[in-house]
C-alpha cells in the first residue's frame, strides 16, 4: 500500500490525510465543487474534482471516486465515516478492483450493518440483548404477535438504519400499526430496505460505546469505553472517556463483550460495540459500528494510540502491537462537537462563511477541524465546524479545561454549538452525571431555551 485515496470530506478527511503522512503515504483527496477550497485538498498530496455539490453527484458516486483511484493510481481508499463507510457493496467493488478498502470486510460489513444478525451473533457470544423479535417481523400481523410478548413500549427499527432514521416508538397498541408502517416506509426511502425488527424500550439508558482493534490474524484489544449519552435526537453531542457510570468491573466485562462479539463476527480493523446501560447497570448489546467513529479522539486521548494508524496498518496486514495488558488509560478526555447550529433556534443550521476562526490552545487541548478563517460551510453536508478534545487528570480538571478552551473558541460569521457546551459545563447535572440519554431533548421540550 503506497497511495491513499479518501473517499470523504471534512474534519476526517483532514485526520485521515495526517496519519497517512506520517506512515509515509501518498494521500488523494476527491472533492464535489462545493469544497473546491476545502482543507483536506490543500492537505492532500493530489485532490481529484468528482462532481457536483450535492453528495448523491460526487462523494456518493462510487465510479467517480474508483476513476479517481485509477487516473491517480491509488491502491487505497479510506472511506472515513459516513457516505461508503459502512457500504458492504462498495468495500466489495473496491475489493474486486485490486484496491485495498481500509476496514473490515465485505462480509462483516454486512454481517453486522444488519443489526437482527449483529444482535444474533452477540447473543452467540453470550453478550446481553435487549429482549425483542428474533430477527426481521415481515408484516403487521406478525408484528402485533411480537409486540404483545415483548410488552410495550417498543421500538421499531429499520435493520439498516443509522444516523436515528427508521426508528420509531410505540407505546401502546392503538399506535403500533400506524408507526410501524412509517417505519417501513421511511427505512426503504432512507436505506432502500424497508425490513425492520422489533426491541423493548430500555428506560432512561445511557449510551456507552466501546472501541476495539482487530488484526487479520485473529487478536483483538479493546481500548475502553466512551460515555455518548449527551445527545439531541438521538445525535451526540458530547462524548467523555471512562464513562463516570461504570465500575470496573463492569468496564472489565463490557470491554470482554465488546471483543467476543468482535470474534464472533471474525472482525479486523477498528470497531465500536455500542451498548444501552439501564438505571441497574445492566448492559445491553445494542449495535456495533464498521468504521472510525466521530468520536474517535477521545480513545485516543484517553490511550496514546492512533486509532486511523492502527486502521492503516491493519489493512496492510500488520499484526497488532499490544496486548490487553498493554493498554493503558490515562486521565479523563471531553470531547464537545462544535458544529454550525443555532442551539438558540431549536439547532437550526447556521451554514455561511466564517468571518474568524480563532481555536482554543494551551496544554492537553486538541482541535480537530477542517475548517479556517473566511472558509465558507456549505449547506450540503454535516454542520460539523470541529471537535473539541481536552484531557484532564480526572473529570473535575477535564471540565475546567474544557470551559477554558470554550471561551477561548471563537467564531464568527455563523452561529455554533459554543453557548450549548459553555452551558453544560456549568449544568449541575452533568457535573453530578445525573443524566440519561433523553436528558437533552426533554430539556427542550421543557421550553428551556439556549444562549445563541
Amino acid at each position: 500500500m503506497k497511495k491513499v485515496l479518501i473517499a470523504n470530506r471534512g474534519e476526517i478527511a483532514v485526520r485521515v490525510i495526517r496519519a497517512c503522512h506520517d506512515l509515509g503515504l501518498d494521500t488523494v483527496a476527491v472533492y464535489s465543487q462545493a469544497d473546491a477550497e476545502a482543507l483536506h485538498v490543500l492537505f492532500a498530496d493530489e485532490a481529484v474534482c468528482i462532481g457536483e455539490a450535492h453528495a448523491s453527484k460526487s462523494y456518493l458516486k462510487a465510479a467517480n471516486i474508483l476513476s479517481a483511484c485509477e487516473i491517480t493510481g491509488a491502491d487505497a481508499i479510506h472511506p472515513g465515516y459516513g457516505f461508503f463507510s459502512e457500504n458492504a457493496n462498495f468495500a466489495s467493488i473496491c475489493e474486486s478492483c485490486g484496491l485495498n478498502f481500509i476496514g473490515p470486510s465485505p462480509e462483516s460489513i454486512s454481517l453486522l450493518g444488519d443489526k437482527a444478525q449483529a444482535k444474533a451473533i452477540a447473543k452467540s457470544a453470550k453478550c446481553p440483548v435487549i429482549p425483542g423479535s428474533d430477527g426481521i417481523v415481515r408484516d403487521s400481523e406478525e408484528a402485533m404477535k411480537e409486540a404483545k410478548k415483548i410488552g410495550f413500549p417498543i421500538f421499531i427499527k429499520a435493520v439498516a438504519g443509522g444516523g436515528g432514521k427508521g426508528i420509531r416508538i410505540a407505546h401502546n397498541m392503538e399506535e403500533f400499526s400506524r408507526l410501524f408502517a412509517a417505519a417501513r416506509t421511511e427505512a426503504e426511502v432512507s436505506f432502500n430496505n424497508p425490513d425492520v425488527y422489533l426491541e423493548k424500550m430500555i428506560m432512561r439508558p445511557r449510551h456507552i460505546e466501546v472501541q476495539i482493534l482487530g488484526d487479520k490474524f485473529g487478536n483483538y484489544v479493546h481500548l475502553g469505553e466512551r460515555d455518548c449519552t449527551i445527545q439531541r435526537r438521538r445525535q451526540k453531542l458530547i462524548e467523555e472517556a471512562p464513562s463516570p457510570s461504570l465500575t470496573p468491573e463492569l468496564r472489565k466485562k463490557m470491554g470482554q463483550a465488546a471483543v467476543n462479539i468482535a470474534k464472533a463476527a471474525k472482525y479486523f480493523s477498528a470497531g465500536t460495540v455500542e451498548f444501552l446501560l439501564d438505571s441497574k447497570l445492566n448492559f445491553y448489546f445494542m449495535e456495533m459500528n464498521t468504521r472510525i467513529q466521530v468520536e474517535h479522539t477521545v480513545t485516543e486521548e484517553l490511550t496514546g494510540i492512533d486509532l486511523v494508524q492502527e486502521q492503516l496498518r491493519i489493512a496492510m496486514g500488520h499484526e497488532l502491537k499490544w496486548k490487553q495488558k498493554d493498554i493503558q488509560f490515562k486521565g479523563h478526555v471531553i470531547q464537545c462537537r462544535i458544529n454550525a447550529e443555532n442551539p438558540a433556534n431549536n439547532f437550526a443550521p447556521s451554514p455561511g462563511k466564517l468571518e474568524y476562526y480563532l481555536p482554543p490552545g494551551g496544554p492537553h487541548v486538541r482541535v480537530d477541524s477542517a475548517c479556517y478563517a473566511g472558509y465558507k460551510i456549505p449547506p450540503y453536508y454535516d454542520s460539523m465546524i470541529a471537535k473539541l478534545i481536552v484531557r484532564g487528570k480526572d473529570r473535575k480538571e477535564a471540565i475546567a479545561l474544557t470551559k477554558r478552551a470554550l471561551r477561548e473558541f471563537l467564531i464568527g460569521g455563523v452561529h455554533s454549538t459554543i453557548p450549548f457546551h459553555k452551558y453544560m459545563m456549568d449544568n449541575p447535572d452533568f457535573l453530578e452525571s445525573k443524566y440519561d440519554i433523553k436528558y437533552i431533548d426533554d430539556l427542550i421540550d421543557s421550553g428551556f431555551e439556549f444562549d445563541s
